[in-house]
């Protein structure tokens, strides 16, 4: 039985691990946390077909620039003298193209249609996980927010996406519990959503039931190598063999690309997210457009969060990110009335970016037995399932379900990697 080790724990590895254990493979997963406290638990657990344009779009470069300038904005760049960040910007600032976009839109829709129809699959016999299909409202209070939106619904029509604009009034009839100072709403009856933590911990215990080794705490040193092959992990508690290996580390996964000689762009976007009571009722999950806040309702209690904070690796709480949450709520709510979270009460996790909006899937050249799954962003939870099939396909050589080219990890030439040294 072939040895498969997947580095990082968090919905990717775990989906990509449940895949690989159906095919008959021997599945170990090391994680430098606990397993219990990754990045996609405190997610807003929206699975969103409708996102079909990736971060790296037309626009976001002058929009990015504006929000830099309030220090409780929806984005936001540390400033510093370091290669990978304005190795990062350059890339960035390259892949902002229409064209980029107009690339990247097939690719991003099937591989996130595909990910809702293994959902739907898991749910059936997985109901714990609480996958609803209660649609997605994106609300805007601005005529810039409406023009943009408007313009979403129009393209993701025309990519066979259902979307409706609604006035004010409709919106009323699908929140009928909220007071809303809105211009209108789109509305994508497509998306779904569910409980990321209850997702996370379901298929940790699955996992665990088919056999598969869960090892936590364990820090990733370096790799031992047989020509083109990778023999084993070598950590802090030991060496670990694999017959193959599958990089899921989310944030991290440029530093242990590094250790594979492979230049992989990545930065962590720490997000900040809180749960208070759903009080008034909100009904249907929800981004709020223009302060990029998501809305995610679980029956009694409701989760808020956002902010995209390009920051060096730590888990430190910004307060002023989470204020910007936090006052949003009632500029388009108005009879929501929320406290400021206290800081021992608000999560926080980094969101593996790469810079032009595209995760990466899939084998390097560089090696002939290694893979990555990683870069999702924002869109970890939603492309997990869809990943980890697609990465069970290419490492067993099957045809995918979907193309996937697009997100290789090669894509940045590997030569650039001396300069990161």
């Amino acid at each position: 039985m072939s040895k498969v080790v997947i580095v990082g724990g968090g919905i990717i590895g775990m989906f990509t691990a449940w895949y690989l254990t159906e095919e008959g493979f021997s599945v170990t997963i090391i994680d430098k946390g606990d397993l219990r406290d990754n990045c996609s638990i405190g997610n807003a657990g929206m699975l969103v077909p409708s996102h079909i344009i990736p971060l790296a779009s037309p626009g976001i470069i002058s929009k990015g620039l504006r929000w830099m300038l309030s220090s409780t904005s929806p984005f936001y760049i540390h400033p510093r003298l370091d290669r990978r960040l304005l190795q990062w910007c350059m890339h960035f600032y390259r892949a902002a193209t229409p064209q980029h976009v107009a690339n990247s839109i097939p690719y991003l829709k099937n591989l996130s249609l595909l990910s809702k129809q293994l959902y739907l699959e898991f749910a059936a016999a997985h109901p714990e996980i609480e996958l609803k299909q209660d649609g997605l409202l994106m609300l805007y209070k601005t005529a810039e927010g409406a023009h943009e939106e408007k313009e979403f619904a129009l393209l993701a029509r025309q990519h066979g996406l259902e979307a409706e604009v609604l006035t004010p009034q409709e919106v009323k009839v699908l929140e009928p519990n909220l007071e809303l100072d809105v211009l209108g709403a789109v509305f994508f009856p497509g998306d779904a959503h569910l409980n990321p933590a209850a997702l996370s911990a379901c298929l940790h215990r699955l996992l665990l039931d088919k056999g598969v080794s869960m090892v936590s705490n364990l820090e990733v040193l370096d790799f031992a190598t047989a020509g083109r092959r990778v023999t084993a992990v070598v950590t802090d508690k030991g060496d670990v063999a694999t017959d193959h290996l599958i990089v899921c580390a989310g944030s991290w996964s440029g530093e242990v690309a590094r250790k594979l000689q492979l230049n992989l762009p990545m930065l962590g976007g720490k997000g900040y997210s809180f749960v208070v009571n759903n009080n008034p009722a909100i009904l249907r999950p929800t981004i709020l457009t223009e302060e990029r806040v998501a809305v995610t309702p679980y029956g009694d209690k409701v989760r808020f969060g956002g902010t995209m904070e390009i920051t060096p690796a730590n888990r430190h709480i910004n307060m002023k990110r989470v204020q910007g949450i936090h006052a949003s709520i009632a500029r388009y709510y108005t009879n929501f009335k929320c406290p400021l979270p206290k800081k021992e009460d608000i999560w926080s996790g980094l969101r593996p970016c790469s810079p032009d909006g595209l995760p990466y899937i899939g084998y390097t050249q560089r090696w002939n037995n290694v893979l990555f799954g990683t870069g999702h962003s924002m869109m970890g939870v939603s492309l997990a399932p869809a990943t980890g099939k697609v990465l069970a396909e290419q490492l067993m050589h099957r045809k995918e379900s979907v193309l996937s080219d697009a997100f290789s990890p090669d894509r940045y030439h590997q030569a650039s990697y001396q300069l990161l040294k």
